[in-house]
């Protein structure tokens, strides 16, 4: 069916919570408390990237999910505590002889960073516990929140498996593939939150057009991709090398790329070629993005979902420019990686907001399918 940007929105597509029986009221309250919790993961993402950036992510040497609750409260806990980092390589590489006191400060962050991770989860499980015991979840919801209890269990060991590959011999820093494998469950957290109060909240999909639809996909998806190359950037530390935009040693494509053996490991240890695909790929969603928008302008429903995701794509791309000239401060690091999560949420709206309508529901009513416009 042509696109008509003067004809009113299409009614709403069956979904899968047609039959749950939901009141507006109840399903409000199940999206906002949704949505709660989406942002709590949201402000993990940037202790993570504070963590990271400061060195705090293997101060705290054990993995205690409940005896871990509280921090030290005795200095020779304390010194316990300080013992078990001086045997790791980045106490003797890096912070030798930084003290009680340099150990307390990346100790508090790390601390945090854990302690949030707990509150999520006690955000997330006991209103669930709730809402079920009081019949409030209908069926449909229930195996979704479950898998999202169950990757909230899981990115808490995965976490520990990451800080655990700092110990090894010769590290000063986790390994980038745990790193990344982090990083990204925690976006699948997000993006399965926010998408299901979407479905919660269930505005109106809008008959867009087909090349706006793909572009919105394609932005999407590449914004996805940036963001765990962006991941092995910040794993190898590439982003403290050829600090110059757009050109990297002089040059557009940098010397020696893809000059790692083996070759296909490239993009993922070698610091040029990590850091010249990331930049690639935030070029790429930025000039899709900037597609999508144009495509999409004369439908007057899509501009603020579409235009806000523009707007997100654009302001990290300016941002992460920021942070590579500065060579990475740990203010500029962290709201990059911060940021990044605002992209995905106005990326999920859009494709929320854009997806398909069924093709029954895009009949005026009483027409027959060969008067369709």
């Amino acid at each position: 069916m042509p696109f008509d940007p003067h004809l009113p929105p299409p009614g709403r597509g069956p979904t899968w919570l047609d039959d749950a029986g939901l009141a507006p009221g109840q399903a409000r309250a199940l999206a906002t408390w949704l949505l709660a919790v989406a942002a709590m993961v949201w402000v993990m993402v940037g202790l993570g990237g504070a963590t990271r950036l400061s060195g705090s992510g293997l101060s705290i040497m054990e993995w205690a999910p409940l005896s871990g609750i509280l921090p030290p409260l005795s200095e020779a806990e304390w010194q316990r505590l300080y013992d078990l980092y001086r045997t790791i390589p980045q106490y003797a590489l890096v912070n030798r002889g930084f003290g009680m006191d340099g150990f307390r400060q990346i100790f508090w962050l790390e601390y945090l960073h854990r302690l949030w991770g707990r509150l999520i989860g006690l955000a997330f499980a006991l209103p669930l516990a709730w809402f079920w015991l009081r019949g409030r979840l209908p069926a449909a919801l229930r195996p979704r929140l479950l898998l999202l209890l169950a990757l909230g269990g899981l990115q808490g060991a995965v976490g520990w498996f990451m800080v655990a590959s700092g110990f090894d011999a010769g590290r000063v820093a986790v390994s980038p593939y745990r790193l990344v494998v982090h990083l990204g469950l925690a976006f699948l957290i997000f993006a399965l939150l926010v998408w299901t109060a979407l479905d919660l909240l269930r505005p109106d999909p809008v008959d867009a057009p087909d090349g706006a639809r793909r572009l919105v996909r394609a932005s999407f998806l590449l914004a996805v991709a940036t963001m765990l190359a962006g991941g092995f950037v910040a794993g190898i530390r590439a982003g403290f090398d050829y600090n110059s935009f757009p050109l990297m040693d002089g040059r557009l494509v940098p010397p020696g790329y893809l000059a790692h053996q083996p070759w296909w490991r490239a993009g993922f240890e070698h610091i040029a070629t990590v850091q010249f695909n990331h930049r690639l790929l935030a070029t790429a969603t930025l000039l899709a993005g900037i597609g999508a928008t144009a495509m999409a302008w004369p439908a007057r429903q899509l501009r603020a979902a579409i235009g806000f995701f523009m707007i997100a794509i654009a302001a990290q791309y300016a941002l992460g420019v920021a942070t590579l000239l500065a060579v990475v401060p740990v203010g500029l690091g962290t709201a990059h990686q911060a940021l990044a999560v605002g992209v995905l949420a106005t990326g999920l709206v859009a494709m929320h907001r854009t997806r398909a309508v069924p093709v029954a529901h895009r009949l005026p009513a009483g027409r027959p399918a060969a008067r369709r416009r």
